[in-house]
């Protein structure tokens, strides 16, 4: 069992979670969800042991029990092989078994005094070598892992610079596959995944018996999988659990909100009577004092003057003890693409392209046309030239031969799957600015729109998370006018509410 005990992290002055506190048993499959910047990635960084809390602390009953993390983003060495990253042990085994036979040729020289220590030493070099073999996969279980995601033309030796995206986050899921955790922390396994690899995750998870932390934007899969779901309140940074499929929780949180418009409106009726009466006694109290110098008149407009005031002071002990506030609007971005300015008839021309690397073409002799107003899926497996033909497209890979020619009037937006064209040091501010003519008010109006409020405007795109880079991208689309959009996976990252109103 996983415990996460009352755990807290500031980044600075900024509170990322606050006493987060919940369990994970063993065969227990939890979905963690909230809006994009909340921390959940902070969170299961803090579970895997690459980050510390502030405060609490994270504690699993058997220091035996494996955890698998799967992070969000796979910063690979493009240098590194496929079997580095599948077993990255191999290089120690390596290393274990010269250490071995040096030994053993050093027991056949020793002399009769060294010969006690050396033999001591082959001894334990034999059992480390025996160690590591017994923790790393065979060469045989990681071709088969790689199989069974669809990487058979994959070999061992393979580079990762040569792996598509996607190929990359099978690699990922084949490395977790081969650890045999005993628990689970996924962080959006499903980016980058074509529908194929999508379905043997699916799979693999529903028959995983291991505890499983899942944090998916993607809500079938959450309703497939998992059997609990735990929000991370971006207002609280605390951590609500729910029972259920993600459906469940929607449902949940609907009633919530409307139980809460409910309470919220019946107190503001009552406060606006409340309010109401007192301005009624009081301005009765004065009207009375103003039309008489009697003593008995006077006397009685003081005590309607005091019901005034206490009807005051019942509307401020109301609030003071029990403020129901307003629900707050869902996590919603506003994506609008209504005012670009109107391209030629004809937006992109291809005449016979042929697109690949080192002369090897992935596609060959295509042609076509795109027209305004169109709207084209490019639908294919991972590796299979969809991102490459996109590069062609937007002209930041040459064609291997054939022709792209733009229409008219053509201001092209791209989308690049692996979120590049961010500068770390720029702010969400800066970025809007430089594409667009606007005041720096009306640029943080414009942010509001894709959730960015407050001091958020300000801090380095290296701070954001995934989700909030993806917003800022779009964000950076719709300012700048285009009216070709060229999007690679443009969804991976966004939560889900995001991704309703894509």
């Amino acid at each position: 069992m996983l415990k996460v005990s009352n755990i807290s992290k500031w980044y600075g002055d900024q509170i990322v979670l606050r006493d987060v506190s919940f369990t994970l048993s063993p065969g227990e499959r939890l979905g963690l969800t909230g809006p994009n910047g909340c921390g959940k990635s902070t969170l299961l960084r803090i579970l895997a042991g690459i980050e510390t809390p502030d405060s609490g602390h994270v504690s699993i009953d058997s220091p035996m029990t494996r955890v698998g993390f799967l992070p969000q983003g796979m910063d690979y060495c493009e240098k590194s092989t496929v079997d580095d990253i599948l077993r990255p042990k191999v290089r120690h085994i390596q290393a274990a078994e010269a250490k071995v036979l040096h030994l053993a040729e050093a027991i056949a020289d020793a002399s009769e005094a060294t010969l006690p220590s050396t033999m001591e030493a082959y001894a334990d070099a034999v059992a480390r070598l025996e160690e590591l073999t017994q923790e790393t996969p065979s060469s045989h279980d990681a071709q088969q892992v790689l199989a069974d995601l669809g990487m058979t033309n994959i070999a061992l030796d393979t580079p990762i610079g040569q792996l598509s995206g996607g190929q990359k986050a099978r690699l990922g899921l084949a490395r977790l596959v081969l650890q045999a955790p005993q628990i689970l922390l996924l962080d959006e396994p499903t980016n980058h995944l074509d529908i194929e690899a999508l379905e043997w995750l699916e799979t693999w998870l529903v028959n995983y018996h291991g505890g499983i932390l899942l944090v998916s934007h993607d809500r079938a899969l959450l309703d497939r999988t998992i059997h609990g779901i735990l929000e991370l309140d971006a207002t609280t940074h605390q951590i609500r659990s729910y029972p259920g499929t993600y459906t469940d929780y929607a449902a949940a949180k609907e009633r919530e909100r409307a139980r809460q418009w409910e309470a919220y409106r019946a107190q503001q009726e009552r406060l606006t009577q409340l309010a109401g009466e007192a301005r009624r006694l009081s301005g009765y109290a004065k009207s009375i004092e103003r039309g008489t110098i009697d003593f008995v008149p006077r006397k009685t407009a003081k005590g309607i003057a005091r019901r005034a005031v206490v009807q005051r002071r019942r509307i401020e002990r109301e609030l003071a003890q029990e403020r129901i506030e307003k629900p707050s609007r869902s996590w919603q971005m506003n994506l609008d693409f209504t005012m670009t300015p109107e391209s030629g008839r004809q937006v992109l021309v291809l005449d016979h392209v042929s697109v690949g690397y080192d002369g090897q073409p992935l596609l060959k002799g295509f042609s076509d046309t795109v027209r305004q107003g169109e709207r084209i899926a490019l639908i294919g497996p991972n590796g299979s030239g969809k991102s490459t033909l996109l590069r062609a497209l937007s002209g930041r890979l040459a064609p291997l031969s054939g022709d792209i020619r733009s229409g008219s009037r053509v201001i092209m937006g791209v989308y690049e799957q692996g979120q590049e064209g961010l500068q770390p040091d720029d702010t969400p501010l800066d970025v809007i600015l430089q594409v667009a003519s606007l005041s720096e008010t009306e640029a943080r109006r414009f942010l509001h729109l894709f959730l960015f409020t407050g001091d958020e405007v300000f801090k380095p795109v290296s701070t954001l998370s995934f989700g909030q880079r993806a917003r800022l991208i779009l964000a950076r689309l719709v300012a700048s006018g285009c009216n070709l959009l060229l999007l690679d996976e443009p969804i991976n990252h966004l939560d889900i509410p995001s991704r309703v109103n894509f």
